[in-house]
């Protein structure tokens, strides 16, 4: 299983940006989808996650601006965020726990990490 983060990039304080993490293989079920980030010299922490029938969590410090949603049927997870400051910069992480074959025997992949940076 690959997961294949996109989306990130350059953007000013208050813009936005929305990233997109798309699972490719063959897949049973997939559970709950999340991101993470990582900023430089920091550990990697939750910014969000979702589970397959929409309940959602959120650290405190993207509250009110970021979502997260996904869409079944293409295995994918999203992050729209909106006000963006500088503290947002990090590398992004989508992950998932799949269960590949239906034996409700579930495995946490992690997508490969997109860059977002947020500068005047």
């Amino acid at each position: 299983v690959q997961l294949q983060a996109s989306g990130g990039g350059l953007v000013q304080p208050g813009g936005s940006l929305r990233l997109s993490c798309a699972a490719s293989a063959s897949i049973f079920r997939i559970a709950v989808m999340g991101w993470y980030r990582q900023a430089p010299g920091k550990q990697r922490g939750l910014v969000a996650s979702i589970t397959q029938g929409g309940g959602s969590n959120y650290a405190d410090s993207v509250k009110g601006r970021f979502t997260i949603s996904r869409d079944n049927a293409k295995n994918t997870v999203y992050l729209q965020m909106n006000s963006l400051k500088p503290e947002d910069t990090a590398v992004y992480y989508c992950n998932a726990d799949i269960d590949r074959s239906g034996t409700d025997s579930y495995t946490v992949y992690w997508g490969q990490g997109t860059q977002v940076t947020v500068s005047s």
